[in-house]
């Protein structure tokens, strides 16, 4: 079977090819991919090439296939997997397997297995390891934004705190304490805020800031203080970097639990001083340079009991639970989408991701179509479907794109 995939051959050479897929063998899936979510991790692997972890040495001889956060069905099953897959089936993917202590991931280290591609072939490692999840939704979008969310869930479970005079981690942040999400109004902390007001440990106080007065304002309109509050949670958005200030917004104490959305140093140390008694900085950015580094005040480690976390992808639970949360509809991932576009912008948006604005960019694999701003779209019908879902996208909307765009492509 061909398929049409985006590859990356080395630091910054990403191809748009058409090529033959090799037969399954036994234990592998052949898989359509409908959706893919473009991630900044993705453009720290397309711009280091082999010099990131993830990436194989060999990747200017042995290409492979960029993304990492899709949804897709079933085509075809070998023989080993036929009591538990068959063809039709929706499935969405835990790309963070470690597998046998390995950094092998798809996205970045197969040469027939990433979301920004037609077809794909499942390893069986993926199958072994539960990390190829059923997925039963209405729209392949969220299928491909719970790897996301799974990866925000996971940080927020790796948080921990200290009791005086024992030695034990209680996981996860402190119910009804203070919460700060620095950087937090792009998409990764708009699933975030939504996941700290839906979740079972909900802080009592949640400051949001960002420098990006426009990231802020749609943050603030899409998840608003006002449904928190019904969560009984305190919500405040704020552009500000100022200690005092943030201070203030919590009564003048500290923050029990900080998290870090962008790889700023500082960002790092406005977090750090931040944190009050038994303090959890999380440092959820992933920072493209390996010798980033800032302070961190070890006066306040020693007396204080401030510590630092970081977590880097989720894992398999992490990713069922915000499957589940899409599915009751306690998180709403089309919060994050704010561009759609066909597999042919892949390439130049994955290049791009750091200067675009907005939140999730969303690639339809099966369609042609530029990159475009969800509140720019000028379909007549589509616009009619979006307006009536309060400018977001959506399972209609969806359906619409992929009945009606399905021969402007590929």
């Amino acid at each position: 079977m061909k398929t049409t995939a985006l590859r990356l051959y080395g630091k910054n050479d990403l191809r748009l090819e058409t090529f033959e897929l090799p037969p399954i063998r036994g234990n592998e899936i052949l898989a359509r991919v409908v959706s893919d979510s473009l991630c900044m991790s993705s453009y720290k692997a397309a711009i280091q090439g082999p010099a990131h972890k993830r990436v194989p040495d060999d990747v200017a001889h042995n290409p492979i296939m960029i993304g990492h956060e899709f949804c897709g069905e079933i085509l075809e099953v070998g023989q080993a997997w036929r009591h538990k897959w068959s063809p039709g089936m929706k499935f969405a993917i835990q790309p963070n397997i470690n597998y046998k202590g390995s950094f092998d991931a798809p996205g970045y280290s197969f040469p027939y297995l990433g979301g920004c591609a037609t077809h794909v072939i499942i390893p069986p490692m993926f199958m072994e390891e539960n990390c190829l999840l059923p997925y039963e939704g209405d729209a392949f979008f969220s299928g491909s934004l719970a790897e996301p969310m799974s990866c925000v869930i996971g940080a927020f479970h790796a948080n921990y705190h200290t009791a005086p005079g024992k030695y034990m981690h209680n996981m996860g942040i402190i119910p009804g304490g203070n919460m700060a999400i620095l950087a937090g109004a792009g998409p990764m902390g708009l699933g975030a805020i939504q996941y700290a007001i839906a979740c079972g440990r909900k802080p009592g106080l949640l400051v949001v800031t960002d420098i990006d007065s426009a990231r802020l304002r749609r943050a603030q309109q899409v998840l608003t203080p006002e449904m928190a509050a019904e969560q009984g949670v305190r919500l405040v958005y704020a552009n500000t970097s100022s200690v005092d200030e943030l201070r203030e917004l919590a009564g003048g104490a500290g923050y029990d639990d900080v998290f870090v959305y962008a790889p700023v140093r500082q960002l790092v140390e406005l977090g750090d001083a931040l944190l009050g008694r038994d303090g959890c900085l999380n440092f959820f950015a992933g920072p493209t340079e390996a010798d980033f580094s800032a302070s961190f005040n070890f006066y306040n480690v020693h007396y204080s009991a401030t510590h630092i976390v970081g977590t880097t992808g989720g894992n398999t639970d992490d990713m069922l639970e915000s499957l589940t949360m899409f599915e009751q509809g306690l998180v709403n991932p089309a919060a994050l989408v704010t561009h759609i576009g066909g597999l042919d912008a892949a390439a130049d948006a994955t290049l791009s991701l750091p200067n675009l604005p907005g939140g999730k960019k969303l690639i339809y694999t099966g369609i042609s179509m530029p990159l475009t701003a969800i509140d720019e779209i000028e379909d007549q019908a589509l616009r009619k479907i979006i307006d009536e879902n309060n400018g977001l996208w959506s399972a209609a909307a969806e359906q619409y794109l992929l009945k009606e765009w399905s021969n402007h492509g590929n």
